[in-house]
């Protein structure tokens, strides 16, 4: 683009269309007065053609009116529709997330509970095994207590008499 067409950027199609009508009627005045006919003659002619472009014009404004009219109607048939399903189809993802949310704070509830009531059989599963293996190793430590107790007592014993017998053997070398 060049620097007039930046600075004057054409605005819409319509602009074409009236430069084209304009020249069409410059086109046709000058080929009128340029034409080898008498005054009055001319007069006629130019007050015939531009009471027919006149009315060529009048009767392109209505229908571009009419059809004016009629896009607009249709465009804001179709905004109203648009807008109507954008409504709709936000309305049913509102709905969808917030049914889906709900779920997921079920799901999340009953799986918190079940957990909890996993941790807590487990918790006492493992409270009993540990009362039983304390049990157990209360019993083993008092079995062994008194095996060394016993074994105490018999070395103590056997000590005893290993003491009279060298009593005994030194009594009887003296």
């Amino acid at each position: 683009m060049n620097k007039a067409e930046t600075e004057h950027p054409v605005e819409s199609g319509s602009t074409f269309f009236k430069g084209i009508f304009i020249g069409g009627l410059l086109g046709a005045a000058a080929a009128l007065l340029f034409a080898p006919k008498p005054g009055r003659e001319m007069r006629s002619d130019l007050s015939d053609k531009l009471t027919l472009a006149t009315d060529k014009t009048k009767e392109v404004a209505g229908v571009v009116t009419d059809k004016t009219k009629t896009i607009a109607t249709t465009v804001g048939e179709k905004a109203t529709d648009l807008a109507s399903t954008v409504s709709a189809k936000a309305s049913d993802i509102f709905t969808t997330v917030s049914d889906s949310k709900q779920q997921i704070a079920a799901t999340l509830a009953e799986t918190g509970k079940k957990l909890g009531d996993s941790i807590s059989e487990v918790s006492e599963n493992v409270a009993s095994d540990v009362k039983d293996a304390s049990k157990d190793v209360a019993e083993e430590a008092k079995n062994v207590a008194d095996e060394a107790k016993a074994s105490s007592k018999e070395i103590a014993d056997e000590a005893k008499d290993a003491k009279d017998e060298v009593k005994a053997s030194y009594k009887s070398s003296y």
